[in-house]
């Protein structure tokens, strides 16, 4: 009798263990998230975006790899859950382009959140949407 309370005791404690775990999201924008900024072309439609929180800030960057656009600002509005993003890339000629992307969470509960939203540089702009991987 005492080793199957033993092992009904260590199941629970293995449950609990990995159901906090997973309860445990971190910062609502940290994490790489993937989508589209339509109509850029300048970096292109499609984006990859990763963002980390140190527990002070935002930071991150825009499509890592060779066309990598450290972001140098970004702000989440937890009454709203909007999130503005701002970020400074070259463009093809070597010029700068200021990007500022501006959104809202959805599904801010679910692990694969997402935002909507617009983005605007200094000659154009379009609808912006990425989903949390």
């Amino acid at each position: 009798m005492r080793i199957s309370t033993w092992r009904l005791v260590c199941a629970l404690l293995v449950l609990g263990v990995a159901g906090a775990a997973t309860a445990q999201e971190g910062h609502p924008l940290k994490g790489s998230w993937i989508g589209t900024w339509e109509s850029n072309e300048t970096h292109g439609e499609f984006v990859l975006v990763v963002l980390d929180w140190d527990g002070e800030r935002v930071s991150g960057i825009i499509n890592p790899g060779t066309d990598n656009i450290e972001i140098d600002a970004a702000t989440l509005d937890p009454e709203a859950w909007s999130v503005r993003i701002e970020a400074d890339a070259e463009n093809r000629d070597g010029g700068t382009v200021s990007y500022v992307i501006e959104g809202t969470i959805g599904d801010l509960e679910l692990p694969n959140r997402y935002i909507t939203g617009s983005w605007q540089h200094d000659s154009g702009g379009g609808a912006f949407e990425i989903r949390r991987q």
